[in-house]
């Protein structure tokens, strides 16, 4: 099997309620945003999306890929997301995203503190 991601990558997953007027609400209660982290770089290599269009995952990912955590922090990425990301699932996402990403500072402190 080929690798896609090394040794140096985590991935964290948040979930956050999505708003009950939505079509995705019908089918999903919740939207759960996925991020490959490199614990190295700060670098988000990857993400994954539990909304239902192939666009808006898409659109997100070319958003959220290349963020980096570490040099530009999550307050830039939220920003970037409200400016650019006009779904009925922004608020949903933000709160996502932003879950994932304090998991993974509060995980890379604990490893520091090892």
């Amino acid at each position: 099997m080929d690798r896609i991601y090394n040794d140096e990558t985590v991935y964290f997953i948040s979930y956050a309620k999505l708003p009950g007027t939505i079509s995705a609400a019908k089918l999903l209660d919740v939207v759960g945003i996925g991020l490959v982290i490199n614990s190295k770089t700060g670098i988000i290599e990857d993400t994954s999306c539990t909304l239902i269009t192939d666009e808006a995952k898409r659109f997100l990912k070319e958003i959220i890929v290349g963020h980096n955590v570490h040099e530009e922090g999550l307050d830039e990425l939220i920003n970037k997301i409200q400016y650019r990301f006009h779904g009925l699932s922004q608020k949903a996402i933000c709160v996502a995203v932003k879950a994932a990403i304090e998991r993974y500072e509060t995980w890379k402190k604990e490893m520091e503190d090892r």
